[in-house]
């Protein structure tokens, strides 16, 4: 397989990782919130500066990031922490790849569709879409990732390797569906599917009349004053954009994903994540996190949002990566707790948004 397809939509890398062994899970928390953290926050807050510190600290020293945002939501209070030279801030904008994700599962818990609609209702009528031993794919099995379809296009066959979606279109979409064989029955099992999740967006879109970005500005963004959260980017917007960078530190050529949006195009900034989170800690978003489907080993998952139990409580997450960028968000209703981590290397930033909500547990 080729590298993109490897580092870029799989199974989320902490559910891998937590879901090996229940016992090994819980050491592997226990090492996270252990560790002990740059840029500090405001002065008056010393012991949120501190701790946030004591986490990312250990990770910043291995000199695997080339610049990390992360954003905290405590006590009601919004906290923006920069690492690297020159440190983001919370108006840097990234990729946030698969996170990308959550925006789409709520679209579709606001569109009023039936979760159980069989998807052909919302295509058009001459795209012909596969079913396997009589049963249909459903917008719920889109949005959980048990539709059977593969996890990436297996037509995609990109012009550019270091843009490998720029080139897949709707009508390759559409080809793709009307030449796919389904890998299980639809609802049988959980298989991330980037494929899947794209195509969600795409009928979202087309039932809306509007295209995904479009969608995404209307229904989410505009209503949380989110004015960074975008696909195409304003002059002011590149000009913010921190450049994503390669295992070698060479710059990454941004991505574009004209035919998938849904599956991960957008970019955005930790400012505009927060405000995502703390609307999602509120009930405005409740009917994304509901569990749907259990994965396994504790592991289960809602309308786009992943869920995993942790000391007593969910955390609610998801995370993304791109050709140049890492990115996890998540958060912790009952105590009303959020981390986002923006990373513009190929360096997975899971393990410090896990230790930090790990941390803030604890932290009154």
């Amino acid at each position: 397989m080729t590298r993109f397809a490897v580092e870029f939509y799989r199974l989320p890398g902490l559910a891998r990782q937590l879901m090996i062994d229940p016992m090994r899970r819980g050491l592997y928390l226990l090492l996270l919130t252990s560790c002990a953290v740059e840029t500090p926050p405001p002065a008056e807050d010393p012991v949120l500066r501190d701790l946030v510190d004591a986490a990312v600290r250990p990770f910043v020293e291995t000199g695997k990031y080339r610049g990390l945002a992360v954003g905290v939501l405590h006590g009601g209070r919004r906290r923006v922490f920069g690492y690297g030279s020159p440190p983001p801030d919370g108006a840097t904008i990234f990729e946030i790849g698969s996170v990308t994700k959550a925006f789409t599962g709520i679209l579709l818990l606001q569109s009023g569709l039936n979760l159980e609609d069989p998807i052909r209702k919302h295509l058009p009528a001459d795209v012909k879409v596969p079913s396997r031993n009589g049963k249909e794919i459903t917008l719920l099995q889109l949005a959980t990732h048990r539709s059977g379809l593969p996890r990436l296009p297996k037509t995609l066959a990109p012009k550019d390797a270091s843009n490998p979606y720029a080139d897949f279109l709707v009508d390759d979409l559409y080809h793709e569906l009307e030449t796919s064989e389904l890998e299980s029955d639809p609802g049988q099992a959980y298989e991330y599917s980037n494929l899947g999740m794209g195509l969600l967006g795409h009928i979202l879109a087309l039932r809306s009349g509007n295209s995904y970005e479009q969608l995404v500005i209307e229904r989410i963004c505009r209503p949380l004053g989110m004015g960074d959260t975008r696909i195409a980017l304003t002059p002011d917007q590149k000009r913010r954009l921190a450049p994503g960078h390669l295992s070698s530190g060479a710059v990454a050529p941004n991505w574009d994903l004209p035919g998938l949006a849904g599956a991960g195009a957008l970019r955005s900034t930790v400012d505009d994540m927060l405000r995502f989170l703390d609307a999602n800690l509120g009930d405005r978003y409740d009917g994304a996190h509901v569990r749907r489907f259990d994965v396994g080993e504790g592991l289960s998952i809602g309308l786009g949002w992943h869920l995993l139990p942790y000391q007593g409580a969910t955390i609610v997450w998801h995370n993304g990566g791109t050709g140049g960028y890492h990115s996890f968000a998540g958060f912790v209703k009952r105590t009303r707790t959020a981390v986002v981590v923006l990373g513009n290397s190929t360096t997975e930033t899971d393990a410090i948004g896990v230790s930090l909500l790990g941390l803030l547990q604890n932290v009154r």
